[in-house]
């Protein structure tokens, strides 16, 4: 039904409970295994949610059940509450009259003796046995991934073309003079029975014809259908079940109970299609022991075309026999796979099939395997012969003589008749890396390999780059080729070419070559031309010493911060103070912070008063892209931070020592590593506590400073001076005690 999808686990239970009754029923007391009614109900009502799953497989809207319902003399709402979506089924009972609810909408809970039912809800799983990986074989996959979105549509009018057929359900309208509506159904020998008209034979009749019928026959009951004022209109209410038999390579040969509408596709779906080696291109529909229509696959499976799709009747065997004539087509073509070849059809037929030649299809031949006759085969692995099969290029062919690709239609494919176990092989355009080809590298915007064609010169290959970039010497280039004589180990020989400022391509609106500043090219046409061959490699160089701007910043207590572009390489960063016109009165030359991005270096200590004092020495630092210098006013604070009782910052005093500060913020804690304790100076540097024998000294503050005392880690004591003494104290009595016995015991 629209607007309801069955959950996931409705689909799952239902195939399993299905499953379950299928595989049971042979061990059952009874001979018969069959689903009765009264096991379906006590099914349906332990759960309610599969009947929402039976419901969804009629295809009808809500609207059109209960119109459904109406006409059948139930209750419109019956089936309301397994109508919609997410509603909650937990204690809804189901009643007889549900089940005679989903007899009507053609979905019935109960499995007739002898016929598999086979359809699952919108979405199940696929059966037992289906999955695996992609087959070779052209079709078969297409059956592979069935659903009940396959079953005949049992919703909507049917073709006037269909049979009435004991079991269907017809609704007769008359309007005009006369408003009724009557119900018939179909009865096993054929007839209906029309209140006050009486009974009318019309199985096997179709639509079109049961029309005739009914005009004649209500004519001599209602004068108003002769005089025009009287219209009545017959439509299916429900369809009656078939049974027809899949038999012959097909996934799950037997029985099954399917619509009186359905086809032939409809009954291979059913059994999950043809297998590996079931025969795509002639399946049979058997009647009353005479074949009476064959269906071709390809049809539909090519094109689309399912006008050959027979309607079955009741007994109708679908045969399904071993396959026929098989070949397969490989390598450039849009569908690879093996296909099977009909009665009279050729190699163009089979580069059809697989979809045509792909665009980087090589256009000159193809070749085709074939298995030789027992009576030619040689003795080796490979019983097979090579048949080569030149291609003929249209009047549409467009390219070269080099015969890549061009389409289909530049190339005639030769009707040429193939054997069974033929393999065709249709040949790509190589890559670049194992065709002929040519190298460029260097200082050029596109460096690569390229195809290499007759006449190619370095001018061609230098535009295929998309020309040189910023900075290379077009003064001369450099080929590599490789050597005609390699007796001495020789891998390539390399000359130079002379190059001109005609290699830039780039112009200015006056029609000047365009270029970065630096070396003074050859002039325009004093380069000769210079031919490549296959597997040359060109180098364009840079120019000596060429690099862009670099930049340096300076930020702070300048009379000029901002960022400055260097000059030389071997700036320094006096040089870059200098430039910024010098520091100003409050900047801390100390405090300097010295950043270089260059690497992720991060933060480097620098002396910058020794550096502006003394230019040009090691504190000096020579200047990289990207290095920044920050110089700070004169903060005098110390920051104390860590294992200490109050972090906080405190002013700096001139002669305090590390614990003052320490002390200043409340002393050590409990868990405080004083050995390694630091101190983290305004420039960048750090020094940590030293200790000598018994001697311990910790580095004196500055300005700008940060102390830093670390945690111990969580598990480690520190050492209790007192605990320490008071053992020594103990040790140090017995060692006295031991002496005083000794001596007592020596003594006369």
């Amino acid at each position: 039904m629209k607007g309801i999808t069955t959950p996931r686990t409705a689909h799952r239970s239902l195939a399993l409970v299905c499953g379950a009754v299928l595989a049971l029923a042979p061990f059952a007391t009874r001979a018969a295994a069959q689903v009765t009614q009264d096991e379906a109900l006590r099914l349906l009502q332990s759960r309610p949610d599969l009947v929402r799953s039976r419901i969804q497989q009629s295809g009808l809207s809500a609207e059109e059940i209960r119109q459904r319902l109406a006409s059948a003399g139930l209750q419109p709402s019956l089936l309301d509450p397994f109508l919609s979506e997410g509603g909650a089924l937990g204690g809804t009972q189901v009643s007889g009259d549900i089940l005679r609810a989903l007899d009507i909408l053609g979905v019935p809970a109960t499995v007739p003796q002898g016929v598999a039912d086979l359809s699952l809800p919108s979405g199940a799983e696929v059966a037992p046995g289906r999955r695996g990986p992609p087959s070779r074989l052209f079709g078969v996959d297409v059956f592979r991934g069935r659903t009940t979105q396959f079953q005949p549509l049992l919703a909507g009018p049917v073709p006037e073309t269909y049979r009435v057929g004991p079991g269907d359900v017809l609704v007769l309208v008359l309007t005009g003079d006369v408003e009724l509506v009557h119900q018939l159904q179909v009865t096993r020998e054929g007839f209906i029975v029309i209140p006050q008209v009486g009974q009318l034979f019309v199985s096997t009749v179709t639509m079109a014809q049961l029309r005739a019928l009914l005009q004649e026959r209500l004519g001599r009951s209602y004068s108003g259908i002769r005089r025009g004022t009287t219209h009545f209109d017959v439509t299916i209410a429900r369809l009656r079940t078939i049974q027809a038999f899949v038999i012959g390579e097909v996934a799950q040969p037997g029985a099954y109970q399917l619509s009186s509408v359905a086809t032939v596709l409809n009954a291979l779906y059913a059994a999950g299609g043809p297998t590996e080696l079931g025969n795509f291109r002639r399946i049979e529909v058997q009647r009353e022991g005479k074949v009476v229509a064959t269906l071709d696959l390809y049809d539909y499976l090519l094109r689309g075309n399912a006008a050959n799709d027979v309607m079955l009747q009741q007994g109708d065997v679908v045969f399904v026999p071993v396959y026929g004539s098989r070949v397969s087509i490989n390598g450039a073509v849009v569908r690879p796979a093996v296909y099977e070849l009909g009665q009279g059809e050729t190699l163009a037929d089979l580069v059809a099939m697989a979809g045509g030649l792909r665009p980087d299809a090589l256009l000159r031949r193809l070749a085709i395997y074939r298995i030789l006759p027992p009576g030619d085969q040689v003795p080796g692995p490979l019983p097979r012969a090579v048949v080569d099969v030149p291609l003929q290029l249209t009047a549409k062919w467009a390219g070269g003589a080099d015969g890549r690709a061009g389409g289909a239609a530049a190339v005639k494919i030769p009707a040429l008749r193939l054997e069974p176990g033929d393999s065709v092989v249709v040949d790509s355009v190589l890559s670049p890396d194992r065709s002929l080809y040519v190298s460029i590298g260097g200082t050029v915007n596109k460096p690569g390999s390229y195809p290499w064609s007759e006449g190619m010169t370095v001018r061609d290959l230098v535009r295929l780059a998309r020309g040189p970039s910023v900075g290379a010497d077009l003064r001369e280039a450099e080929i590599a080729r490789l050597p005609e004589d390699r007796t001495g180990g020789a891998l390539a020989n390399t000359f130079r070419v002379p190059l001109d400022s005609t290699y830039l391509f780039e112009r200015d609106s006056a029609g000047a070559y365009l270029g970065p500043p630096g070396l003074d090219f050859p002039a325009p046409g004093t380069a000769p031309e210079w031919q490549l061959k296959p597997y040359d490699q060109v180098s364009i160089f840079r120019q000596p010493g060429f690099e862009f701007q670099r930049t340096a910043w300076i930020t702070g207590e300048v009379n000029f911060p901002g960022p400055y572009s260097l000059v030389r390489k071997d700036e320094r960063v006096s040089d870059l103070v200098r430039r910024a016109g010098g520091t100003l009165r409050s900047a801390y030359l100390d405090g300097a912070r010295f950043f270089r991005s260059l690497d992720n270096a991060g933060r480097v200590n620098l002396d910058l008063t020794t550096a502006l004092g003394r230019p040009g020495q090691p504190q000096d630092l020579m200047l990289q892209p990207g290095d920044s210098i920050h110089i700070p006013e004169y903060v005098p604070i110390v920051q104390v931070m860590g294992a200490v009782n109050s972090p906080t910052s405190v002013r700096y005093e001139r002669g305090k020592g590390f614990e003052y500060y320490v002390a200043n913020a409340g002393g050590y804690a409990n868990r405080a590593d004083k050995g390694r304790a630091s101190v983290r100076y305004a420039d960048g540097s750090a020094r940590v506590r030293s200790r000598f024998l018994a001697f311990v000294s910790y580095p004196e503050p500055g300005p700008g400073s940060t102390i830093t005392v670390p945690f111990r880690p969580e598990g480690q004591r520190g050492i209790d001076l007192a605990v320490l003494l008071g053992g020594i104290a103990q040790i140090l009595s017995a060692v006295t005690t031991m002496i005083l016995v000794v001596d007592r015991l020596a003594s006369p």
